[in-house]
């Protein structure tokens, strides 16, 4: 199990690398992740949603993603209660302080999860949860030294160099821990060196001293992680930039406060000839935008509420009467609508509200979230696409009669606008489509890189396990998991 001193040291990434460099070994391995929290997340085979970072994870592994490889997730929905995710499937929401009364019970399904995967696997590898020493929460913990304990997995923390302390944030670890917790540490990792590797060798052995952990390995910075998906907001925010490339084409897009599977943003990210201007509050969506793609949502009546106050609706106006393009994708295809009814309290306090009229469609929120894998043909171009459904709700109305997309099996999604330059669609992963992603940049006046996309992700995945093969103590990891 791979635990971390805080959030955000590169966990998720490491077990990836790591998933990868054993998976090329022959063997049979499996990630998992006890609790995740990130509106971030991806569809099942068996229809179900886990976090974005264990599909990337099981992507290394050269398996498909499970429910069981992630099985609490929680989306947040406000800034003190999340929706709960058990197994794939929505169970209830909870506040904070509720949720710590939850865990126990969530424990059982845990490892019942943990068991269904270590029955087909020669290595299962485990991602803790935010940081190994938030000892005021240790009670009932289910994602860190509460599943190491209960399940007997071996423990190797990793602490991140680049943000400083990283000596101090490992033995501080080992001293704020409950001595039988801490001895299911067995080793340590440092994360995003840079530099001379030789000028840290003594900190490594003091962390050696200090703790009585095996120093397993110093990891160089690896800057290709930035072309993966990051697993939440985190990563989105860091890479927020103000103003355009000189000559790009312009692609605005709003970071709503519960933004969800923005992965979607990626592809586009990746290509030459787009500038992505990720537009955070208190700043105006530009006016040189050619396109301003809506993202998907966690909660889309409360995004749309504070899309409104940051008068982003305004300058959404202006951009249309310029002649500029919109799509919405999923919770901002809904947005544009003309009405958003939530009669059952899904998303929260606000029934209904009016929308942004741009197109003329109406959504109504029901209990039954829509999860599968999709494929079909963009219209009327028949371009084909694949992607994934993972929504709530059902859009009607109007400029539903003019399909964006059709599904293999016929059925239409999405809705255009009489003019054609206001659409949205429900399907997520469109433009890691690298057709899909050809058209709409041919769509903005410009071409795409002509890069496949998903074959790129595999490259860097194949060059991360090649990294921490030269930098990690491999084989001692595994001799751990062998006990």
């Amino acid at each position: 199990m791979i635990q971390g001193t805080g959030s955000d040291v590169g966990k998720s990434l490491i077990v990836a690398g790591l998933s990868r460099a054993f998976a090329r070994r022959g063997l049979r391995v499996r990630p998992f992740k006890p609790q995740n929290m990130s509106n971030n997340a991806a569809v099942t085979a068996e229809g179900g949603e886990i976090g974005r970072a264990q599909a990337l994870q099981a992507r290394a592994a050269c398996v498909a993603p499970s429910v069981h490889m992630n099985p609490v997730l929680l989306k947040p929905q406000s800034e003190t209660g999340s929706q709960v995710v058990v197994q794939g499937r929505r169970v209830g929401t909870a506040k904070a302080r509720e949720y710590q009364a939850w865990k126990p019970r969530l424990l059982s399904a845990v490892l019942d999860s943990f068991d269904h995967l270590r029955a087909e696997a020669d290595l299962v590898l485990v991602e803790g949860a935010g940081s190994a020493s938030e000892v005021n929460l240790r009670a009932g913990d289910i994602a860190n030294m509460g599943f190491a304990r209960a399940s007997g997995t071996p423990v190797v923390l990793l602490g991140d160099i680049d943000r400083g302390g990283v000596i101090a944030s490992l033995v501080g670890t080992k001293a704020v821990l409950d001595p039988d917790d801490a001895a299911m540490i067995r080793g340590f990792l440092v994360n995003r060196f840079r530099g001379d590797p030789s000028l840290f060798a003594d900190g490594m052995a003091l962390i050696a001293a200090r703790t009585g952990w095996a120093a397993l390995g110093l990891i160089p910075h690896f800057p290709e992680a930035a072309r993966l998906p990051a697993e939440d907001v985190l990563g989105l925010k860091g890479s927020v930039r103000p103003s355009a490339r000189p000559g790009a084409r312009v692609i605005a897009v709003p970071v709503l406060p519960r933004i969800a599977n923005f992965d979607d943003l990626d592809p586009l990210r990746a290509e030459p000839g787009v500038s992505v201007v990720l537009v955070e509050p208190g700043r105006p969506l530009p006016a040189e935008a050619d396109l301003v793609l809506l993202p998907g949502s966690k909660t889309t009546i409360a995004d749309l509420i504070a899309f409104r106050a940051e008068g982003w609706d305004i300058d959404l106006a202006a951009h249309v009467r310029r002649g500029g393009r919109v799509l919405g994708l999923c919770g901002g295809y809904q947005m544009l609508g003309r009405r958003i009814e939530d009669p059952h309290g899904i998303e929260g306090e606000v029934r209904a509200v009016d929308g942004l009229g741009l197109l003329d469609v109406v959504t109504v929120m029901t209990p039954d979230k829509r999860l599968a894998a999709v494929t079909g043909a963009s219209l009327p171009d028949e371009t084909p696409f694949c992607g994934y459904e993972m929504h709530l709700g059902e859009t009607r109305g109007p400029d539903a009669a003019r399909p964006l997309l059709r599904f293999a099996d016929g059925r239409p999604d999405g809705a255009v606008s009489a003019d054609g330059r206001v659409c949205g669609t429900y399907v997520h992963g469109l433009f890691a489509d690298d057709r899909q992603r050809a058209l709409w940049l041919e769509r903005l006046g410009t071409s795409s890189a002509g890069e496949a996309y998903e074959a790129g992700i595999d490259a860097v995945l194949d060059r991360l396990a090649e990294h921490l093969e030269r930098h990690v103590a491999c084989d001692a990891l595994l001799a751990l998991a062998a006990g």
